[in-house]
């Protein structure tokens, strides 16, 4: 059976509705990564985004900076406290400057302060420790005994308050998180940048919570020494917070909040940068490659919202 030819011109028409076609579906069903919709950024910005893992940053009052990398859920490691605090503040709320209830410090919290391989503070059985001192303890230099102690104080058992951190997700619409410990330290607790940024917009609304994070040091009765944040960004390029987070299967992991000129407010999430590396390595990563990112975002965002 002979060919049909099609003339120049209609060929030329139709690979021209063709192009519009696709333009079209480009608008109405965007491209996807890993099965999910990749949504286009309120705010368009030239950001050097990680070349790992995956990311995500938003303006308070503009929107959506965008979101890049993998899509799926991954361990967050000690990222978990904000959602620990968030937890706690929300059961025992405080005022801004008020030390809350005293916490009486139990034998396990005193026994995990020396657990090798995990970030502890070192506290004393019997010591009486206020709320907002212990809610210190854990976000500044990321205690996991300490969040267990918060768990187990606040709900009984750190299971009843695990269940309790997978309520308040899903009331946030964490679609993709699952938490199984209030400190991170098990590779079962996983979550996307996405999720984890949902989680960022509703803590720095909490004076207390915003106040802590954007502690480089400090002092806490019954504890030895000075209490530094392991979030070494903070006063640079407008940081004011949050949270870091490391281990093998995590790699690093930053959830950071900046301000920019004007006094919008930036967060962001950065997850498993370097993973199967050293903990320290992927820390490294996830800050040196979450400082690149805030730095462009201070140069470009003004000019790009005038």
């Amino acid at each position: 059976m002979a060919r049909t030819r099609i003339p120049p011109v209609a060929g030329g028409l139709a690979a021209a509705v063709a192009v519009v076609l696709a333009a079209a579906c480009w608008v109405v069903f965007p491209p996807e990564i890993a099965g999910r919709a990749l949504a286009r950024p309120d705010v368009d910005l030239a950001l050097p985004w990680p070349d790992e893992g995956q990311a995500s940053a938003e303006v308070q009052g503009l929107g959506s900076l965008g979101s890049r990398g993998e899509r799926g859920p991954v361990p967050i490691a000690s990222v978990t406290k904000v959602m620990t605090a968030y937890v706690v503040l929300k059961d025992h709320p405080l005022a801004p400057g008020e030390a809350g209830p005293e916490i009486t410090v139990d034998e396990q919290a005193q026994a995990e302060s020396t657990a090798p391989d995990e970030s502890t503070a070192p506290v004393r059985a019997g010591r009486r420790i206020s709320e907002r001192d212990l809610l210190a303890l854990m976000l500044i230099p990321s205690g996991n005994n300490i969040a267990r102690l918060l768990a187990r104080w606040d709900a009984g058992s750190q299971e009843a308050f695990v269940e309790k951190m997978n309520r308040e997700a899903a009331a946030l619409g964490m679609t993709d998180t699952t938490y199984t410990g209030a400190s991170g330290v098990e590779d079962s607790t996983t979550s996307t940048a996405e999720d984890q940024l949902r989680l960022a917009r509703e803590v720095m609304k909490n004076e207390v919570i915003r106040s802590i994070v954007a502690t480089r040091s400090l002092r806490v009765d019954g504890v030895p020494g000075s209490v530094v944040n392991t979030n070494t960004l903070l006063g640079r390029n407008g940081v004011i917070g949050l949270k870091t987070g490391s281990s093998t299967a995590a790699g690093g992991a930053l959830m950071w909040a900046a301000e920019v000129r004007g006094g919008a407010l930036v967060l962001g999430v950065v997850l498993h940068q370097n993973p199967g590396g050293s903990p320290a390595a992927g820390l490294r990563a996830a800050l040196e490659n979450s400082e690149k990112l805030i730095a462009a975002i201070q140069r470009e965002l003004p000019a790009a919202t005038r």
